[in-house]
């Protein structure tokens, strides 16, 4: 995986948020799904890929307590760090492949809306699936690119989903809540479809 989180820490060590095609500053849908739980301040959430993300921003200021962020970019989550400041000592930062993840926790919310399409394989598929089965204790949001969405992202090959084939993939160990499809406009001003569903741990 050395090849991957070089990537990673290459994009993250050239480019701003403004440059790379992901960036969001208000992450209404995310906050959407997770707020949909219903779930404790002291809930404990985990943002998968979170790189950067503005995510991790308005939990904190959601007030939520347990806050947990994964990228395999070293540089990605120090660029947080630093624009948080002194909020950053209220998140665990964790610098990992997700196929490499051995959580020390069990969480009440995975979200994922960076990583899980960047895994083609039958194989990468299946084993971030059982880490996430013995990591979550209650709820998933996965946010991919849709049927619709681009075939690639930042020069690397991804696998689309319709939400039929979400719902099957993730069906041994998770069951589907709802889905909704939308457009993400990048900071270039093309668009790129999602699909966002959220599961309940079987």
């Amino acid at each position: 995986m050395e090849e991957s989180k070089q990537h990673w820490e290459n994009i993250y060590g050239q480019k701003q948020p403004n440059e790379v095609s992901w960036t969001q500053e208000v992450p209404e849908t995310s906050m959407n799904f997770i707020r949909g739980f219903k779930l404790s301040k002291t809930a404990k959430i985990i943002d998968i890929g979170g790189g950067d993300s503005k995510l991790v921003d308005f939990l904190v200021d959601g007030g939520y307590e347990n806050i947990t962020v994964l990228d395999i970019s070293e540089r990605a989550l120090e660029r947080a760090k630093e624009r948080l400041g002194p909020k950053a000592d209220q998140v665990t930062w964790v610098v990992s492949d997700i196929l490499d993840f051995v959580p020390e926790a069990q969480y009440d919310v995975w979200h994922d809306r960076a990583a899980f399409h960047f895994l083609t394989s039958p194989e990468q598929i299946s084993t971030y699936l059982n880490i996430a089965a013995a990591a979550v204790t209650s709820n998933m949001v996965i946010g991919t690119f849709s049927e619709n969405g681009p075939l690639k992202c930042s020069g690397l090959p991804i696998k689309q989903y319709s939400e039929t084939e979400l719902q099957e993939t993730l069906a041994i160990g998770f069951e589907k809540i709802k889905c909704i499809t939308e457009d993400h406009t990048t900071p270039f001003g093309t668009k790129q479809n999602f699909l966002f569903c959220s599961f309940s741990k079987r």
